[in-house]
């Protein structure tokens, strides 16, 4: 009986991970938006599963990547990006906000220069 309370304890620390991973996205009809709402896009000129960002520097100035809040679960995991940093990426790609986006709601960047997408699903 005594293992009770731990258990209890060990479930509320998953339970609590996984809350906080949601915290980082979430589906708002039918995308995922940041969890201040901001919408999510992904980059054509990243590869799905290869654990890399291609865009650093000033392009990530303008579409800063979505930081991932606990432990992901699939389909989220996350990358390392070039400076160390941790992004979050859904089936493997990248995540990424745009800078241009103002309020949550905005997609400035859907379609942006034909390789940025918002994320569906």
């Amino acid at each position: 009986m005594r293992l009770f309370p731990y258990s209890l304890i060990a479930l509320s620390l998953v339970a609590s991970a996984a809350f906080a991973q949601d915290m980082a996205v979430k589906k708002v009809d039918g995308m995922l938006v940041s969890a201040s709402g901001m919408t999510v896009y992904t980059f054509d000129k990243d590869v799905a599963g290869s654990g890399k960002s291609t865009c650093n520097g000033g392009c990530a100035s303008n579409w800063p990547p979505v930081v991932p809040q606990g432990t992901p679960t699939a389909p989220f995991s996350t990358i390392t990006r070039d400076d160390g940093s941790p992004q979050l990426a859904f089936n493997g790609k990248p995540l990424y906000l745009f800078a241009s986006d103002k309020k949550p709601g905005d997609r400035q960047g859907d379609n942006f220069k034909d390789i940025w997408h918002v994320v569906k699903n």
